[in-house]
């Protein structure tokens, strides 16, 4: 079955850096768009960044742009996120989603992702 494994979750203060990865397995991980969502506590889930499955393009929601960079490396069935200037409002826990989009479309919302991992922790004290 397709597994999503996210890790490098932590405690950070504000300013600092923090890189999460994405394990996958059980499915054929470079046709898929993989995605990061994030949820803080009372919030819905939401859009932090996306790349297609080539890794040419990618996508940020604008609270992250300039911050954040995310990268997948096929050989390996990973995604990765690289958040830099890290905010207390980054608080959440981070969530990795596996889609196989239509051509020419990535998703930004919850319902477009077929597989998700189990989440991180992601805590940037001030």
């Amino acid at each position: 079955q397709v597994q999503l494994v996210e890790s490098g979750g932590g405690l950070v203060p504000a300013g600092g850096s923090l890189r999460l990865s994405c394990a996958a397995s059980g499915l054929h991980f470079s046709s898929y768009a993989m995605a990061w969502f994030r949820q803080a506590p009372g919030k819905e889930r939401e859009f932090v960044a996306a790349i297609r499955w080539s890794g040419g393009s990618t996508f940020y929601a604008d609270s992250v742009k300039g911050r954040f960079t995310i990268s997948r490396d096929n050989a390996k069935n990973t995604v990765y996120l690289q958040m830099n200037s890290l905010k207390p409002e980054d608080t959440a826990v981070y969530y990795c989603a596996a889609d196989l989009p239509p051509p020419g479309r990535i998703g930004t919302m919850t319902y477009e992702y077929d597989y998700w991992g189990q989440g991180t922790q992601v805590t940037v004290s001030s």
